[in-house]
């Protein structure tokens, strides 16, 4: 049986230091509007960050590892919250949903690189960062808060999406850079080095 692949020394710098921007992210706290029971944090940008910045494999580990911190009992999420008791509450959609939005990101762009354009970067944060995270964390907003789809799919589309858009497009102004500077940043592949040394 061949032993199983192990992450590059980098990547693992990397994943803790995404998990870290995430959790960096949370510091400034959290608020609601008009007496939401889920909060607007900024942390949702660290999310497109680890997809739209790492891709789809490093991104995925980077959130999973900040959720595993927080639900071992850490307070990393804005306003101090942590433990299991975040899977009662009415955000816990968002936070499940979080690993797979940041996966998507990851995966649409990883599509478009080495060549990262804003539109279609746009496009993989707005899909991934918020669509997929919608997916999930309405439905189990409107189960926690007693309300229906509906209902919580307005409140959402009211409250949180105007800053998730503004998140999206910041999100990728920065992979824009990022990738500019470090085009094989966001992508598993690497070329062999015999292509490296003969510059091919």
């Amino acid at each position: 049986m061949p032993p199983a692949r192990r992450l590059p020394t980098r990547d693992l710098a990397l994943i803790a230091l995404f998990a870290a921007l995430i959790a960096v992210l949370g510091l400034p706290g959290s608020f609601s509007l008009f007496g939401n029971a889920v909060p607007i944090t900024a942390q949702s940008l660290g999310i497109m960050l680890c997809g739209a910045i790492l891709g789809a494999k490093r991104g995925l580990l980077a959130v999973l590892t900040f959720c595993a911190l927080v639900l071992a009992g850490l307070p990393l999420l804005a306003g101090g919250r942590g433990g299991l008791a975040v899977l009662a509450s009415a955000s816990a959609g968002y936070f499940v949903g979080f690993p797979l939005g940041a996966w998507v990101t990851g995966w649409l762009t990883e599509k478009m690189l080495p060549r990262y354009t804003v539109p279609v970067g746009l496009i993989a944060n707005i899909v991934g960062g918020i669509a997929v995270v919608y997916a999930i964390g309405i439905p189990v907003q409107a189960w926690r808060t007693d309300t229906s789809g509906v209902v919580a799919t307005l409140v959402a589309s009211a409250v949180f999406l105007p800053g998730d858009l503004i998140k999206a497009v910041v999100a990728t102004v920065i992979a824009k850079g990022v990738h500019a500077g470090y085009p094989t940043l966001g992508s598993d592949r690497t070329e062999p080095p015999s292509r490296i040394r003969s510059g091919r």
